[in-house]
């Protein structure tokens, strides 16, 4: 597993207030454990903001450490949730990995995270 670079965040301008931060990596990649072949995707992120919200160039070179990486999918989406929301602890996190088709057959992963639970 590659190292993962820092995330970072800072206050939420509207802490009180309820609203939806949608982020999408439309160029996401990382590599198929099994076969060495590379891995294209979209990644999309929405959260409730509760004290601080994620800063997007640290997001981006977190999301980049995966380009060479051997991961499953489905570890891969359930392992930005929990680095993402360990960082921001957001009100609420959904992780969806959408990838392109390999022989034929499409994989979307969706994780989800609530606060308190």
């Amino acid at each position: 597993m590659a190292k993962r670079e820092e995330i970072e965040v800072f206050a939420n301008p509207r802490p009180a207030r309820d609203y939806t931060i949608t982020i999408r990596c439309p160029e996401f990649t990382s590599v198929c454990p099994r076969t060495g072949q590379p891995d294209f995707g979209e990644i999309t992120i929405e959260y409730g903001p509760d004290q601080s919200c994620l800063e997007l160039k640290s997001l981006k070179f977190y999301l980049q450490s995966y380009r060479n990486d051997g991961i499953f999918y489905e570890a891969l989406t359930n392992d930005i949730l929990d680095d993402l929301s360990a960082v921001c602890r957001p009100r609420w996190m959904r992780v969806t990995a959408r990838f392109t088709p390999r022989g034929g057959i499409t994989t979307d992963v969706v994780a989800q995270y609530q606060a308190g639970r």
